[in-house]
């Protein structure tokens, strides 16, 4: 076989591939949207998006809760997981020695691999309880006037995922494929260690670690089993940084099983809302990232 017919083979095995992940895009597109669509203009798109009681049994489907509930707690995952991630890649990459880095980076990678139940489980055994327990201390009532709260709460679910998303947040690779040259010139120009890192280096690997953030996002919206575990599943409004409530993932998962008719009809449009929640993510980092870069 000639060395142009293997490269005409394997350009065809990698259109082959491009072709397949697109039509699978594509179908999950027409699924959603062909079973979804439809069902938000039944119920009505504003009852069901503004909607803020959740009945099944009664025919009625508003999931302006979920829709807050699974807002709040990407939110609050960003708060905790990002700042770490990204401050633990600069580490690491910048400031850390080779030893240290053959310890930390594969607890890192380990991180990445341990399934979603597992983090729940640690949720529900460890920070619940510790949650619950710091709520009812004099200190939360006397000094933050809290004079309720749960252990399954919003508060456990952020952090929960905060913890979860670090692997996906730590843009170690980005901030390593900056070239030498961006550190050395500004060593030249009379910049501190720390200074030439976070203006020089840090900027000059945005994109990648705009990507390795939107990464975290994705997978703090999209998170499903480990939330479950941790936010308490109330339905209703979220109440507070320390009460329960239900995200869209958490939603389809546990009545999914059970829905019938217009029911299961409106866990799949909650689905489309997810979908959509996810093209609006790509589609702002789309416009955030920009110039040169090279992450």
């Amino acid at each position: 076989m000639t060395s142009k017919l293997k490269e005409g083979v394997m350009q065809g095995v990698f259109t082959l591939c491009a072709c397949v992940s697109i039509q699978a895009v594509a179908l999950i597109c027409i699924f959603l949207f062909a079973n979804g669509v439809p069902t938000l203009f039944k119920i009505g798109p504003l009852k069901f998006l503004l909607g803020t009681t959740w009945k099944p049994g009664n025919d009625i489907f508003g999931i302006l809760p979920m829709i807050l509930g699974s807002i709040y707690v990407t939110a609050g995952a960003i708060l905790v997981g990002v700042p770490i991630g990204l401050l633990t890649a600069i580490y690491m990459s910048k400031f850390a020695s080779p030893r240290i880095n053959k310890v930390m980076l594969p607890a890192v990678q380990l991180l990445a691999g341990i399934p979603s139940v597992v983090y729940g489980f640690f949720g529900m055994i460890v920070l619940v309880p510790a949650v619950q327990a710091m709520v009812k201390s004099p200190f939360f009532k006397t000094v933050l006037h809290v004079k309720s709260g749960k252990g399954m709460s919003l508060f456990t679910a952020a952090v929960l995922l905060g913890i979860m998303i670090l692997p996906t947040t730590v843009s170690k690779t980005s901030l390593d494929a900056v070239p030498g040259s961006y550190y050395e010139g500004s060593l030249a120009l009379g910049a501190t260690h720390e200074r030439s890192v976070f203006y020089a280096v840090l900027p000059a690997a945005k994109s990648g670690v705009l990507s390795a953030v939107i990464l975290g996002i994705g997978r703090a919206i999209g998170e499903t089993m480990a939330v479950v575990m941790v936010a308490g599943n109330q339905t209703w409004m979220p109440k507070g940084l320390f009460q329960g409530l239900r995200t869209m993932t958490s939603n389809i998962v546990i009545e999914m099983g059970y829905a019938a008719d217009l029911h299961r009809e409106a866990l799949i449009a909650t689905g489309v809302v997810l979908f959509v929640f996810i093209l609006l993510i790509n589609l702002c980092f789309s416009l955030v990232k920009g110039g040169k870069d090279y992450a």
